[in-house]
């Protein structure tokens, strides 16, 4: 054991100005161990002032050399893993970034426990699951939710076509704004219970999700202009042919009313009112033949243009939605009324401000108004 006053002034004003300026409370523990047997104070009466065991302070009595900050370090910060070489890491950190189907396995995704089991075959080395986290943890790795990709169900020839498509339309609207409108035509969904499988909860204690997400759900349709970002949006029961064909009506009502607000007539609307060209996806009641030919004969201003399949990121109302859906997730509702006067405000009152620069992902594809 350390005499009284082992330390010299120099060597006790270094540990005092480390211990005021480390932000590590490890470290500061094990200087001030050093500092109270420096002042004559037993291992028992540091262990019962710091709250650590008498173990341990009489250890870093014997190991820590007041002139090497450095030997207060725990060895295993270093990396000095008894069992693990850097074999076995390089290994680790090649087979984390292959697909488990690459090496014949069905499963969608790698955890550490599997990982351990996988490399102690290749290796013979047998290290824990929490090993196995802690090493890809200084490696910067992080357990993260997968990015949802539809990159494998996507057409690349469809994709590049509807592009060239969508580009002749753009550039039609932009020599002829008035005679053109291009709209983005989505559905969605609101729900006061929003499913999570994560949750806060006290630990050692698991709390139940159940499967129930239909309370209190809002369904919207609607579309999204492209040259003034002008969006009309309306509350459904279900999405179905029937609905998307009135929706569309009452799209029709909306842009007809603007054409009457500039001292035109309703009897030249369909040989001179601007076009509008709907951009929507694949579902099938949007390609019912009985309401393609309603549309066709009553709405007749009106032409559909289907994205490429599996194609979110091509809809620019993908980005209201999203932004919206940001909006209300962290905001308690009591009530679905209060949820559809918050979406009616948000949506088509244009209290929801969207950053239409920006990206985000959205199954798998980047949405960018740009």
């Amino acid at each position: 054991m350390p005499a009284i006053g082992f330390l010299s002034l120099e060597q006790k004003q270094h540990l005092q100005k480390f211990l005021k300026q480390s932000e590590r409370s490890e470290m500061r523990e094990r200087v001030l161990i050093l500092l109270l047997m420096n002042d004559g104070r037993t291992q028992e009466e540091i262990a019962a002032l710091i709250g650590c065991s008498r173990r341990t302070v009489a250890y870093w009595c014997v190991h820590g050399d007041p002139d090497t900050i450095e030997s207060l370090e725990d060895g295993r910060r270093k990396r000095e893993y008894r069992k693990v070489n850097q074999v076995y890491i390089d290994k680790l950190l090649e087979i984390v970034e292959k697909e488990p189907s690459e090496l014949g396995y069905e499963f969608g995704r790698w955890t550490a426990e599997r990982l351990s089991t996988y490399l102690e075959k290749e290796t013979g080395l047998k290290i824990s699951s929490s090993q196995v986290r802690k090493i890809l943890k200084r490696k910067k790795y992080a357990y993260l939710w997968a990015k949802y990709s539809l990159e494998d169900r996507q057409n690349a020839e469809k994709r590049k076509e509807f592009k060239e498509k969508s580009q002749n339309y753009l550039s039609i609207v932009k020599e002829k704004p008035k005679l053109y409108q291009i709209w983005f035509w989505d559905e969605s969904g609101f729900s006061l219970r929003v499913l999570r499988r994560k949750t806060w909860g006290k630990k050692g204690k698991r709390k139940k999700v159940t499967g129930k997400r239909s309370r209190g759900r809002v369904n919207m349709m609607g579309g999204l202009r492209l040259s003034d970002k002008k969006r009309v949006c309306y509350f459904i029961e279900r999405g179905n042919s029937e609905t998307f064909y009135e929706q569309l009506k009452q799209l029709h009502e909306f842009v007809l009313k603007e054409w009457l607000a500039l001292g035109n007539s309703q009897e030249c609307f369909h040989e001179h009112g601007p076009k509008i060209i709907i951009f929507l996806d694949n579902a099938s009641y949007h390609k019912r033949k009985d309401i393609c030919a309603e549309i066709e004969k009553n709405l007749p201003n009106i032409i559909l243009e289907y994205l490429s399949a599996y194609s979110p990121d091509f809809n620019l109302i993908e980005l209201v939605w999203h932004s919206c859906k940001e909006y209300i997730a962290h905001r308690l509702f009591q009530s679905v009324c209060e949820l559809k006067s918050t979406l009616n405000k948000l949506l088509n009152d244009g209290e929801l401000i969207i950053k239409w620069g920006r990206k985000i992902k959205n199954k798998g594809n980047a949405v960018c108004a740009n």
